[in-house]
């Protein structure tokens, strides 16, 4: 079961977990997203999708439709891996972390990973860890062949 966490306020500061996804990702990807998971607050800068969820709405609560985009808190990732690997349609971007959520859960699904590159620089800063984009479903899979080799 999928624990989600409830937030009553608009988030007004950046955190550690904000890391803002760059545009040419998503110009690679070729990609239109029914829905942003995740979102930084005021919406997403580059991520091509109609509605999308912040930190207020509490992604993991409401229901999830379509082709989704997810770019997690990096700090707890693993529930929105389980959420994303249950909706089956959409790509998420993670870390390569060592972590029982990499090596157990999202390695032994059905997604098809790419790694990016490891000097990749999000729009806010960067991270110590090398990052990929994992797609679930036929469109996002070939998508992530735009990338290059895809496992």
């Amino acid at each position: 079961m999928i624990q989600a966490r409830l937030f009553t306020e608009e988030q007004t500061q950046t955190t550690s977990d904000d890391y803002y996804t760059p545009k040419w990702i998503f110009d690679t990807l070729g990609l239109h997203f029914d829905l942003d998971v995740a979102s930084p607050p005021g919406g997403p800068p580059f991520v091509p999708c109609d509605p999308y969820f912040t930190q207020a709405d509490d992604g993991l609560a409401p229901d999830w439709h379509g082709r989704v985009w997810m770019n997690p808190p990096f700090s707890n990732p693993k529930p929105w891996i389980q959420r994303w690997l249950q909706h089956g349609n959409g790509i998420a971007l993670l870390p390569m972390a060592k972590s029982n959520w990499l090596t157990y859960v999202l390695w032994q699904g059905n997604a098809k990973t790419t790694i990016l590159p490891s000097s990749l620089k999000f729009t806010n800063g960067s991270i110590m860890y090398c990052c990929a984009l994992w797609g679930i479903g036929g469109d996002n899979i070939e998508a992530l062949c735009n990338f290059g080799k895809v496992r």
